[in-house]
């Protein structure tokens, strides 16, 4: 985040006001987050998971380019980008009919308009599948599903 407050690497970014914060923020989201007035959607759909231990061990070692954060105060636990493995299988910017996952966040799901609620939760459960089969990851919704 420092390379958007400062992009000439010149500044720590100590001496910026919460509000300056929460402005770049803001910004940042807009830039990659559809605008919900203009496209339907519930912002970040799945919940980045956590890798246990051995699991987490096995995975850094079949896939090393992959993002891993380190989960503070959990010994061997690490949250993978759901956004990185959905954007690895394919899915980014992948439009089926009245629903899609967004161009600018892989988390993202989209509704173009005319489609249904159970046409959003098939094409979640296609990419839940797909992260599933091709890392051994299970991804889970980060929204409420009602009645899919």
């Amino acid at each position: 985040m420092k390379a958007f407050f400062d992009p000439k690497g010149q500044d720590d970014g100590r001496g910026l006001k919460p509000h300056q914060i929460a402005d770049k923020v803001a910004e940042i989201r807009r830039a990659k987050l559809p605008d919900p007035a203009v496209l339907g959607n519930a912002g970040s759909f799945f919940k980045n998971p956590v890798l246990h231990g051995d699991d987490a061990d096995t995975f850094r070692s079949n896939f090393p380019n992959a993002p891993l954060f380190e989960v503070h105060g959990e010994d061997r636990n690490w949250k993978a980008s759901a956004a990185w493995l959905i954007e690895q299988c394919g899915w980014k910017g992948h439009r089926r009919g009245s629903v899609g996952v967004s161009p600018g966040h892989a988390l993202v799901l989209v509704h173009y308009g005319g489609g249904h609620g159970q046409d959003l939760w098939i094409l979640a459960q296609d990419i839940m599948r797909s992260v599933q089969d091709e890392f051994g990851v299970v991804l889970e919704p980060e929204v409420n599903i009602i009645n899919p």
